[in-house]
């Protein structure tokens, strides 16, 4: 079974991030992320991702149906290694440490466990997994269960507390923001990001929480682009709002949801409060409208910001 946050890797060197749960015809839905040049690994971004692709592998460029995105994809076929964050947590986690990351993972994990966390509800993702870390490289935890993830945002608000790891910094938060290509203002971004407890530091090193459970419903569903929107609603249910990708229920007259793939804004919004979201307008087949953020990976333009 493929899970989003999983890695693929295919015979010609290339890394895919996997971004859905199951295949779609045979094929996983996926985003190149690292490639093999000259015997070196390197990580890449979409502009580059997608031109690699047009010119050495045009096979792997996707048109997804059930989407109605373009992304990239690997038919199950093609896979030769398949990078599973749970199993890769717990052998890291069972060896020496080789290197200052995985010190720091070792550290952040026996924090976690001792206030009682379940360790193999855990996988590592991002360069950990597919073992691309270097001395700045940030840690990646992903959860499978939605009540253990919260467990584990509230004992991260516990430990900073305690100041046995510590918050961001400005300066973490300005370097986090420039990264993330947000679209508003820096302390806005920061207000927001503060509330939520799914980040912090360890030994100087930057840790994210992050949660992958399966959605059942989303496999039968397809949807159509209706263009990019911008509007006010009030949220009226924020249980999925860390789920990849999140879900806020909202009350307005046309639009039900608001879809964000993503992690930016995941946890963005709680019940209650009145949010300005921008992205673009899809219909499903029963004619339900919702809002999707984050419709390529940049979200040039597309946001949800808290009505303050």
């Amino acid at each position: 079974m493929y899970r989003a946050k999983d890695f693929i890797e295919t015979a010609e060197g290339l890394i895919f991030a996997v971004v859905v749960q199951g295949q779609e015809n045979g094929k996983v839905l996926c985003f190149l992320r690292y490639l093999c040049v000259v015997g070196v690994w390197r990580k890449v971004d979409t502009a580059v991702a997608n031109q690699h692709l047009a010119q050495y592998s045009p096979q792997y460029l996707h048109y997804s149906a059930l989407l109605d995105a373009h992304l990239h994809a690997v038919p199950s076929a093609a896979i030769v290694r398949h990078y599973q964050p749970q199993k890769i947590l717990q052998s890291l986690l069972a060896e020496e440490p080789g290197d200052p990351v995985l010190a720091d993972l070792h550290k952040l994990c026996c924090l976690l466990q001792d206030n009682g966390l379940a360790l193999n509800r855990f996988g590592v993702t991002g360069s950990l997994l597919v073992g691309m870390q270097k001395h700045s490289s940030d840690i990646d935890l992903v959860c499978y269960e939605r009540g253990e993830f919260h467990r584990a945002r509230n004992i991260v608000q516990a430990l900073i507390a305690e100041d046995r790891c510590q918050a961001l910094n400005d300066e973490d938060w300005l370097e986090a923001y420039q990264r993330r290509a947000c679209d508003f203002a820096f302390d806005e971004y920061v207000w927001h990001e503060q509330r939520k407890y799914n980040k912090g530091m360890i030994n100087g090193r930057k840790f994210d929480l992050s949660l992958v459970v399966s959605d059942p419903e989303a496999q039968d569903r397809s949807y159509r682009k209706l263009g990019f929107v911008t509007i006010d609603a009030e949220v009226c249910e924020d249980q999925f709002s860390f789920d990849y990708p999140a879900r806020f229920a909202v009350k307005h007259p046309q639009v039900d949801s608001v879809v964000c793939f993503t992690a930016t804004y995941n946890g963005q919004a709680q019940i209650g409060e009145r949010i300005r979201v921008a992205g673009q307008l899809e219909v499903d087949q029963s004619g339900l409208q919702r809002i999707v953020v984050g419709s390529n990976r940049e979200a040039i333009g597309e946001f949800i910001k808290v009505i303050r």
